[in-house]
Parts: C-alpha cells; structure tokens; sequence
C-alpha cells in the first residue's frame, strides 16, 4: 500500500510541475501572439497579471528599446540564460547555485507600453518566494536602466 501512495504521490508531483506547449493555431503551427502567462501553481510562479503585487515593467520608446533594456538587466545577473528571443518575447532560464532551474517569460506589450512576465520554478510545488524576490530585484534593476 505505501509503494502505491509513494508513485501516487511522485506522479502528482511531477504533473504538476510540467510545463504545456502552447496551443497551436489554426494552421497547426504553435501560437506565439500573446503567450499566456498565467500561474497555474501560486507556490512556486509569480506574474505580473495577478493579484500578487507584481505590477509588469514600464518603458518608454519602441518594442526594440524594450528589448534592449531586458537584454542589458540580464547581463547583471550571470544565473540567467536567454533560451528564446524574438520582437515582442524572452523566454530566460535562472538556475540556482544549488541546480534549481526557474523558467523567466517575459511579453512586451507595445500599446500599453509595459512588459508582463511571469517567473516560475521548473521542479517542485514550492520556490520559497524565490521568484517572487527576483522579479522584485529584476524589476529595480530594469528602472535603473537609461531612459531614452
């Protein structure tokens, strides 16, 4: 009985703890518009479309200049590794000193002038406010960036 609690449980935790591809879209191919990013595990993800706090990243100027300042906070924090780049998307992993992996999305909205991101942890149900501390320190460091 506790061999089949034990894979019950390791199969819960696993599941919960995959990420999902995107849909695809009418063509078949998958949806890159507006990447969802919502927290479907509040424990260990953050964003900034929720009611936690985290309020998304302001910015002056075009879409390009957007990307430019993300680019050059990254540079200030040698755990993250830039995955997926594209216009109006970052897809950026964090990895811990100990070999935690947390996946970084961020969406630049060009009307509203903002970029939204979401943090999440990749393994485990519980990041110990881990996201949460580094979107906030991300956050100040992308304000201290130079303004157009």
């Amino acid at each position: 009985m506790k061999s089949k609690f034990a894979v019950l449980t390791l199969a819960i935790l696993v599941g919960a703890c995959a990420a999902t591809a995107p849909a695809p879209d009418a063509t078949g191919a998958p949806a890159a518009a507006s990447p969802d990013l919502t927290c479907t595990l509040p424990s260990n993800c953050v964003n900034s479309l929720g009611t936690g706090g985290l309020v998304p990243l302001r910015y002056v100027g075009t879409p390009a200049y957007a990307m430019a300042m993300l680019q050059a906070t990254l540079t200030s924090f040698p755990e993250a590794t830039v995955v997926r780049s594209e216009p109006l998307a970052m897809e950026v992993i964090f990895t811990t000193p100990v070999g935690f992996r947390d996946q970084v999305d961020f969406w630049i909205d060009p009307q509203a002038h903002r970029v939204d991101f979401r943090s999440r942890s990749l393994f485990g149900l519980f990041d110990w406010g881990k996201n949460r501390s580094r979107m906030q320190e991300f956050k100040s460091r992308f304000e201290q960036q130079p303004r157009l």
